[in-house]
């Protein structure tokens, strides 16, 4: 009777111990890399989607300097786009004894409540390329997305000599980025080129919405001679499909040539500028987000502390009302660099 209580016993802890493992898996990612061993504090990363090309360069980074730097990363998650998702993984992330976390919410509104829990833990928090509305963090890593607005309009409105009309394929607007890249390019048009006419397209960051709507706009004005995309991992590819569809991908140069300038830097941007398809892209440095994210995260759980001021890595570090900021480089990429060696798009896969 002894023997068959403990193996019930026994059973019974598998089946919660398996039911346990499941619902820990849920939205998880195996890296293949995860650190075992050593006193390093444990750190939570949730990676914010895999419908971008430059998110999912993002990530094979993060994977790489978790194993170079011999980090101890509990299981990747991936929210999806979706914040429910993320304030589960968070709390997977906290039950698993995370020490810091490193996420970059898309729905930088609706993260507060959850940035404030995990103030209550004193769960230092590094946010990604997006810079949370409300919530305490520790660090922001992130690049000065109001001067990728401000470049697009300046290198487009060259471009165009003054004059024409520009589709804005714009991001979320709930989302920092695409506030920040918006209001700047809208700025920078009406004071340095206000001959310029600028239809803004609110997408939601999705690829297929931006398609529906430049395909509309175009049929309203057949003359459109420019487009900014606010996200080239998104946009770029239904967006050359849609003006090759058309018969509008006349390369750069070329009468009828479409000028367009986009956001991110990934490697098929790049190609498309060799191939005149598209004209410059601001390069986002995904290197340096996974780098510096799980940098300051570390520093984070070890309870390391920064100032604002000029960092050693070509940065600056700024105080804003939640936290601190440091603002990485990120530059304007045409045929003149484009095969620079020093660009992460020429450097990944």
């Amino acid at each position: 009777m002894k023997l068959a209580h403990t193996r019930s016993t026994a059973a019974a802890v598998t089946a919660v111990v398996a039911v346990l493992a499941l619902a820990t898996a849920c939205n998880r990612e195996s890296t293949g890399s995860t650190a075992t061993g050593g006193d390093k504090p444990a750190l939570g990363i949730d990676l914010p989607r895999s419908d971008s090309d430059f998110w999912n360069s993002y990530a094979q980074y993060v994977k790489g300097d978790i194993k170079s730097d011999g980090l101890n990363a509990l299981p990747l998650s991936n929210s999806q786009n979706d914040v429910t998702k993320l304030v589960a993984n968070v709390q997977v992330f906290q039950n698993t004894g995370a020490k810091a976390i490193v996420m970059a919410p898309q729905d930088t509104g609706a993260i507060a409540s959850t940035l404030d829990t995990l103030a209550s833990k004193k769960i230092p928090v590094v946010s990604v390329d997006t810079r949370p509305d409300k919530g305490d963090v520790y660090m922001v890593v992130r690049a000065d997305n109001r001067a990728y607005g401000t470049k697009a309009c300046e290198f487009l409105g060259k471009q165009l000599g003054g004059t024409g009309k520009v589709a804005e394929l714009q991001g979320a607007l709930d989302s920092i980025n695409g506030r920040d890249r918006s209001e700047a390019f809208a700025e920078c048009m009406k004071t340095k080129f206000p001959k310029i006419k600028v239809f803004e397209l609110p997408t939601d960051w999705k690829g297929d919405v931006a398609s529906a709507k430049l395909q509309s706009l175009l049929a309203q004005h057949p003359d459109l001679n420019g487009v900014y995309m606010q996200a080239g991992g998104v946009f770029l590819q239904p967006t050359l499909a849609l003006l090759e569809q058309k018969g509008l991908l006349k390369p750069a140069g070329q009468k009828g040539h479409i000028s367009i300038v986009s956001n991110d830097g990934i490697p098929q941007e790049f190609d498309a500028i060799r191939k005149g398809q598209i004209d410059a892209t601001v390069s986002q440095p995904a290197d340096l987000y996974a780098k510096y994210a799980l940098y300051y995260a570390e520093a984070a759980a070890e309870g390391k502390t920064f100032k604002p001021g000029a960092t050693d890595h070509d940065s600056t570090i700024i105080k804003i009302p939640n936290g601190l900021e440091d603002q990485l480089p990120a530059p304007l990429v045409t045929k003149e660099n484009v095969d620079d060696k020093t660009l992460w798009g020429n450097n990944v896969g």
